[in-house]
């Protein structure tokens, strides 16, 4: 019996609201200061509030095992990401808008700068938006088909983009498994796709004509001159986030892999800018509307994998600055944690545990002095899986029943 499978009889109804809030890749580790980020930034309505709360740290995977964004939002929304392996090109496609069917592959990509038969910036410099917009549409111009496969291109932010590819049957479970073409690091060549099934050989050819065809289109680019690709998946089935916990959703995310995720699950996803005052907004404006609310920031984690300390200190801090907003709407439940932990010492994704505070009338609190890596192990949650974040909320809001007599 899975988490789901057990809470699921004991889910009840009321009128308490959820707020989750996700500062992806808000863990860290200390630099020659010898402080984290968290310990660095200067946050006094996070620590005031971490004072009052249920802290503790969250194991995304498993021990030692480091994360994707996917994966560790799987776990957030409490669905286990070993049991519901998806792949990120799924989640970015569904993202930025795109209908998906069961004849569909789809991959996530990056503009990318290659010189010398080497990759110096995966990222492109991040391109801006609108840059990527320009040259999209060029790819989707000249690149409508290749061999059976109707393409569409779809530009995401910054550097990043998608592309799916429409068949027209029906496809095999592995017709996508596929060797990412992006190795997730510079000073590098460039690998083509290499199929791990029989059923993966004819997808992997035309991934091959694509990238020749890109690098053609774009070698007369200064920064995007290359595409690399990568999770390459197809649609799977997950139970609807409303019918796994009994809660109405309201997704409030820019980027498009955190709203592809939260329409896999099928909480409602309006197209919002990546402000986060903006998104605090129309967090007040929907308020009464739904049960639970997933509000996703996006730039803590980008600083962290750009190895930026600073920078990342000072979204950090930028955030604690709105915080109060969201205090202001008392949530019967507050969540504030990451989908993962993104050290600017390492300049990736990591394997440590996740700070997590908990807010609601009903915790012990007076444990922690502060929200940070080593302030909330000695909260009262200790280390604990990701995926028992949801029914804590559940519990803390009263949306669960007794279990046995």
């Amino acid at each position: 019996m899975n988490m789901q499978e057990l809470i699921k009889p004991l889910i009840q109804k009321n009128n308490t609201k959820i707020v989750l809030i996700v500062l992806d890749g808000v863990g860290g580790l200390p630099n020659a200061s010898g402080k984290t980020e968290l310990e660095s930034a200067n946050i006094p309505n996070l620590n005031a509030l971490a004072r009052g709360s249920a802290c503790g740290l969250h194991v995304p995977i498993a021990y030692g095992i480091t994360p994707g964004s996917g994966p560790g939002h799987l776990g957030v929304f409490g669905y286990d990401p070993i049991e519901n392996q998806i792949g990120r090109g799924i989640l970015e496609v569904l993202g930025l808008g795109l209908e998906v069917k069961r004849t569909d592959v789809a991959v996530r990509c990056n503009y990318a700068t290659i010189k010398g038969g080497i990759i110096i910036d995966r990222r492109a410099g991040r391109i801006p938006t609108e840059q990527n917009k320009i040259l999209t549409d060029r790819l989707q111009k000249e690149m409508r088909r290749i061999d059976e496969a109707e393409l569409i291109f779809a530009p995401g932010m910054e550097h990043r983009f998608a592309v799916l590819m429409k068949f027209p049957k029906p496809l095999e479970p592995d017709t996508a498994m596929i060797t990412d073409t992006d190795l997730q690091k510079e000073g590098v060549t460039p690998i083509y796709p290499a199929p791990l099934s029989k059923n993966a050989e004819k997808v992997s050819k035309i991934v091959e004509k694509v990238i020749n065809k890109s690098q053609e289109l774009l070698k007369n680019e200064e920064k995007a001159n290359y595409i690399l690709m990568r999770g390459f998946s197809i649609m799977p089935h997950l139970t609807p986030f409303q019918e796994a916990f009994g809660l109405n959703a309201l997704a409030i995310a820019a980027y498009p892999m955190y709203r592809g995720f939260a329409r896999l699950v099928e909480m409602d996803t309006p197209s919002l800018k990546k402000d986060v005052k903006e998104k605090i907004e129309f967090l007040k404006q929907k308020y009464n509307d739904y049960d639970f609310f997933f509000l996703h920031v996006k730039k803590i984690d980008s600083y962290g994998e750009d190895g930026n300390f600073e920078g990342k200190v000072a979204r950090i801090e930028e955030f604690d600055k709105l915080l109060p907003e969201i205090l202001k709407l008392k949530p019967d439940v507050l969540i504030i944690t990451g989908d993962h932990s993104t050290p600017s010492l390492m300049r990736s994704h990591s394997w440590h545990p996740v700070p997590v505070l908990l807010k609601s009338p009903y915790v012990l609190g007076g444990l922690c002095n502060g929200f940070s890596e080593r302030e909330c192990i000695k909260g009262e949650l200790g280390i604990f899986p990701t995926i028992n974040l949801i029914p804590l909320a559940l519990a803390n809001a009263g949306r669960l029943k007794k279990f046995g007599a």
